[in-house]
């Protein structure tokens, strides 16, 4: 997507507050990966991506900034637990297997946009099917009135079929068995390919077994699988899907400092995570991945790593995998202002979250302002009095306001509750300020 750093930071000014530099340091990133693009192919494969290290404690917006930058530019992203991974030898899994979730994630990207291309000749696909079952076809020596006036009802079949009138009726219909998926990446691709053999074995025996009984509504949603598989080139989609998971990829590697063996500690030499460290690394420097839809260079994948750094530092990494990540970015705490900010200019914030929630028992829930100032506040304090988890903290604070509303929504149905600043220092006060009570309930 064609998108300038300043739209970019712009976007995410709408779900995230503040974090401006973490925001401008990834919005130069994806930048920069458009206009590399845009050159021609013998600069374009010298010109690297800048990996990004982002350094902050949880809950201030780390991976909330990734996940909404890959959404908005709709490209592949994946995100992994550093932690998850251990070295060859050890409990743990293969860290190519990122890799290969990347090209998993970009195919069901690629499918998903062609299938919205071809959407039309897929609903006539359905539609056909459907309506063959209901109206049997004319006999060939049928007069021209009669087919006339068949087309007539075909039409007006077509119409209910599309309109949802005729989703209760049950029909019987031959559902074509798709084959099984087998999606675990930390599998060699060959036992994979293996496995698939098996499935489509076993499919191919299974044949009699695909005529089913099944109400309409039913019968659309397998035979959009049918009619996807039939229409697209599934040769082309995972083509695509390889080219855009080497040049738009997006890796987010959580928890790093989790690897990071600190100088002070007595595990210096720790194998399982030195091991880690040392097998990310030609992945992050640029290495082939077999996958099994192909293999996918990860010279110009993005890596955004994240972790909060409270027990080591970026420099107990080991050297060479510093050198991958020389964007640093540090990201501030939550203040209590930062909080007030994301409860209410966030798009779809908490408060408007549980707004609609209770919307649905038809209570009309009102948040004061004052309220909403006690709500960050006491979230700010008991951020400072036990761990901070930063925003995490209002998702704590306010499911313990909202208990009681909640459990007797029904006895305010069809009017408004309003949350007063004193109804939040009533159920939160004696919480916050007693240690042991703040530790177990928020």
């Amino acid at each position: 997507m064609n998108l300038t750093p300043k739209e970019i930071v712009q976007y995410l000014d709408r779900y995230i507050i503040g974090q401006t530099n973490a925001k401008k340091t990834i919005a130069l990133a994806l930048r920069t990966r458009y206009r590399r693009m845009q050159l021609d192919e013998d600069i374009q494969k010298e010109i690297t991506p800048k990996n990004i290290l982002m350094i902050g404690s949880t809950g201030v917006g780390k991976t909330e900034i990734s996940r909404r930058l890959a959404t908005m530019m709709r490209v592949p992203f994946v995100k992994v637990e550093a932690s998850k991974y251990t070295e060859v030898g050890f409990v743990g899994r293969d860290v190519e297997s990122m890799v290969r979730d990347l090209v998993s994630n970009s195919i069901a990207l690629v499918r998903a946009e062609k299938e919205e291309e071809f959407r039309e000749k897929i609903e006539n696909y359905i539609v056909n099917r459907i309506v063959e079952k209901l109206l049997p076809p004319l006999p060939s020596q049928a007069s021209e009135e009669k087919r006339e006036e068949y087309q007539r009802l075909l039409k007006n079949m077509e119409v209910r079929v599309l309109s949802g009138a005729l989703d209760d009726k049950v029909i019987q219909i031959d559902i074509q068995q798709p084959n099984i998926e087998f999606n675990d990446t930390n599998l060699p691709p060959e036992m994979v390919k293996v496995q698939e053999s098996f499935s489509r074995m076993f499919t191919t025996l299974s044949k009699d077994e695909s005529k089913k009984e099944i109400s309409i509504k039913e019968a659309k949603a397998l035979l959009r699988q049918e009619a996807s598989s039939k229409l697209l080139n599934s040769a082309n989609i995972n083509l695509e899907a390889l080219k855009r998971a080497e040049n738009g990829g997006i890796i987010f590697l959580d928890e790093i400092d989790k690897i990071a063996v600190s100088s002070n500690s007595h595990a210096r030499n720790d194998p399982s995570k030195e091991g880690v460290q040392r097998d990310l690394l030609p992945i992050v420097e640029g290495s082939s991945v077999s996958t099994k839809y192909g293999t996918i260079n990860t010279d110009h994948i993005l890596f955004i790593a994240a972790g909060a750094f409270h027990l080591s530092k970026p420099s107990d990494l080991i050297p060479e995998l510093q050198g991958r990540f020389p964007l640093r970015v540090e990201l501030e705490p939550m203040s209590e202002e930062s909080l007030y900010q994301i409860l209410t200019q966030t798009k779809s914030s908490l408060l408007k979250q549980y707004q609609a929630l209770l919307g649905v028992e038809e209570v009309t829930l009102v948040f004061e302002d004052d309220a909403i100032r006690s709500i960050a506040k006491l979230a700010h304090r008991a951020n400072e009095l036990t761990e901070d988890i930063g925003a995490r903290r209002l998702h704590t604070v306010l499911e313990k306001i909202m208990e009681e509303i909640s459990y007797d929504a029904e006895s305010y149905r069809g009017e408004s509750f309003v949350i007063t600043s004193k109804m939040v220092h009533d159920k939160l006060d004696t919480v916050v300020e007693n240690d042991d009570l703040s530790r177990y309930i928020l």
